[in-house]
């Protein structure tokens, strides 16, 4: 099963760092944030990865491209007059990723549907490029399967500004609908399962994944919620990007499980 990142945004609330790169690339612990969300995927064994990019999408390709030199131990050997490189110890994750140009003003729903050939007709995983959790992925993608539904969400309560929704006794998603400041209810976290007919729920680049697919996918009974009560932590702000690195440094970081 492939993993989807949503990581194409301007990341304006935390411009202090994305003006130089995609927040996605913004690091914690000296590693983009990016990367820690595919640890946790492939804590998990989730190894194939699609990442939807966007503004200064150079950048995320960049440092793939970079990253064997990065992640070993090299000599460069010009003795000879000649150009040699010796690589004695590589430190490599097993993955394999796809970045994927997916438009600089193109919306949720369209990055998506931009990258639907690379997804074929299976189901995939999808969050977004700049929050992490320690929910298990495995029994995520185990309760996707056991209720038959188009979509599944990681729903988590915790006081955010993102979409909120009205859960059933079945876990069925009622309603999908932002967040208001009087809310203390269950919030979209992202760590999603989908089915590749969700492709038929996006129209073009300017859907935003948010509003009209998800809100006619939970009108269907076709939205279902994983109710998590564990981390999650996302990182729109300097702050909260200084809490996570805080978090790391003091060895309190409950996502880093690899």
């Amino acid at each position: 099963m492939k993993v989807v990142l949503l990581a194409g945004g301007f990341g304006t609330r935390i411009s202090e760092e994305s003006q130089y790169k995609p927040k996605p690339m913004i690091e914690i612990g000296g590693k983009p944030i990016l990367w820690h969300i595919m640890k946790e995927y492939s804590y998990y064994g989730y190894n194939e990865f699609v990442i939807c990019a966007g503004y200064m999408q150079h950048v995320i390709k960049e440092w793939f491209a970079d990253y064997f030199l990065h992640n070993s131990d090299i000599t460069f050997d010009y003795t000879s007059g000649e150009r040699k490189m010796i690589v004695h110890d590589q430190y490599l994750d097993k993955w394999k990723v796809t970045v994927v140009d997916t438009g600089l003003n193109t919306m949720t729903g369209g990055r998506i549907k931009r990258i639907q050939k690379y997804i074929g007709n299976e189901p995939f995983l999808m969050t977004y490029g700049d929050g992490v959790c320690d929910v298990d992925i495995n029994e995520l993608v185990k309760f996707h399967k056991s209720h038959g539904k188009i979509a599944t969400l990681t729903a988590v309560r915790q006081d955010q500004s993102k979409g909120v929704l009205d859960i059933g006794g079945d876990n069925a998603v009622r309603r999908f609908r932002e967040k208001k400041a009087s809310d203390g209810v269950p919030i979209n976290a992202g760590y999603m399962v989908l089915e590749p007919a969700i492709f038929d729920y996006i129209e073009g680049d300017s859907t935003v994944f948010e509003k009209e697919p998800l809100e006619r996918l939970a009108s269907q009974g076709e939205l279902m919620s994983y109710t998590y009560d564990g981390f999650w932590q996302c990182m729109d702000t300097k702050h909260e990007m200084e809490k996570l690195n805080e978090m790391l440094a003091n060895n309190k970081a409950p996502w880093k499980k690899w």
